[in-house]
């Protein structure tokens, strides 16, 4: 062979070389193949927060709705759902395996704030992405985490908001704030007192409850001896409605005022037999938009013997609409960098069930309204305000 020919057949050689090391290179990055990416959530399938458990199951629907039209970029979306009983222990040994043993490229959702504090750390260190904690906590984004992006509007943000509404558009002053024991309604606790700081007033009553509790009695006599004219409730499903029968029974019927954690008023009305009736609470999905019906058929099509479909189900479509908005934005070439960039791109995003998403390279919380809606008869929902943006003085 001569020198021109065996200089040829080396730079064939390299150039070869080099096609194989980029795909090499695509093929290792985790949870992505030529022709899926794969996609992990826990969710409490049983155990005291399983009305929460729609979720998971719902984004599952949303991405066999995506791969249905084509998938992103010619990749299919795999999805992992695990139960873990809302149990931060279990959310532990699931995460490891994603990880581990699946090898997943991103977490879609994962209710509870105790559970995803248990895995923060861990998803951070092996740098996965985590798109909208089902869970309004501030320590998603705050400090800033770049491989965390929120959806869900800060229990402190809400909580603030729903009590400026209580306070200066329905004019009660007599506000009582009754919490889960934890992360989640401890930053509801706060933002509520820090609205009534900033008004010179304070709540009249804060009542804890632990998740374990079954006898919710003193607390419900905590609540009427406070005389509060409205009571915030930041609790789970089944403490919201176990305080409004132990309430009923003494003879206490205040304004309940609930989280966006109870913003189901068809499940809720039927699993207090309709004493959920002219509860409000706070919403974040656009019950208006047109994507509802598209999602609701959906459901019907993949998940026909769905038992709860209503909006703790839609929220499941909203947690996942960030993650499958960045995957597009992102290319074929992705990575958690590319992704990761193509999540900061958003801005006013309102094609979707939220409303006006944001996110920038230095904040990661992308929704920061809600609305307020009250229970109806036979539990439909009634708007009652427009978006509430935090804003505090």
């Amino acid at each position: 062979m001569g020198r021109a020919a065996y200089a040829a057949a080396f730079m064939s050689m390299v150039a070869l070389l080099a096609i194989c090391g980029s795909a090499t290179g695509q093929e290792k990055v985790r949870g992505v193949t030529d022709t899926e990416i794969v996609i992990g959530q826990w969710g409490p399938q049983t155990g005291p927060a399983a009305l929460w458990g729609s979720v998971g199951r719902a984004t599952g629907v949303y991405f066999e709705l995506i791969n249905s039209e084509g998938g992103i970029h010619g990749r299919k979306i795999k999805y992992y759902l695990r139960d873990d009983a809302y149990q931060p222990a279990k959310t532990k040994a699931i995460v490891k395996e994603f990880v581990e043993n699946i090898g997943i490229f991103a977490v879609a959702g994962g209710v509870g704030t105790s559970t995803g504090m248990a895995v923060r750390e861990y998803l951070t260190e092996n740098k996965v992405p985590w798109i909208s904690p089902a869970t309004g906590s501030s320590h998603w984004t705050k400090p800033f985490n770049k491989y965390i992006f929120s959806t869900f509007p800060q229990y402190y943000q809400e909580a603030y908001v729903q009590t400026q509404y209580a306070v200066e558009k329905m004019g009660k002053k007599k506000i009582a704030f009754f919490y889960q024991n934890d992360d989640y309604g401890k930053e509801g606790l706060d933002g509520a007192k820090k609205y009534m700081e900033d008004k010179g007033l304070k709540l009249v009553a804060e009542v804890p409850v632990e998740v374990t509790d079954t006898d919710l009695k003193s607390h419900a006599l905590k609540l009427k001896q406070s005389e509060a004219e409205v009571v915030i409730i930041w609790v789970l499903p089944k403490h919201g409605a176990m305080i409004l029968g132990v309430c009923k029974a003494i003879g206490y019927s205040p304004q309940f005022m609930a989280a966006s954690t109870l913003s189901d008023p068809d499940l809720m009305f039927t699993v207090t037999k309709g004493l959920w009736k002219g509860v409000m609470y706070g919403n974040f999905v656009n019950m208006e938009s047109p994507l509802v019906k598209k999602y609701q058929d959906a459901q019907k099509k993949w998940a026909p013997d769905e038992k709860y479909t209503g909006l703790f189900y839609l929220a499941g479509f909203y947690f996942a609409e960030p993650l499958v908005k960045g995957l597009q934005l992102a290319g074929r070439d992705l990575t958690p960098d590319t992704f990761i960039k193509a999540m900061e791109s958003i801005r006013n995003w309102s094609d979707w069930l939220g409303y006006d998403c944001t996110f920038t390279d230095k904040d990661h919380q992308g929704v920061k309204s809600v609305y307020l809606e009250k229970c109806g008869d036979n539990g439909q929902r009634i708007k009652v305000s427009d978006w509430l943006v935090y804003k505090p003085k």
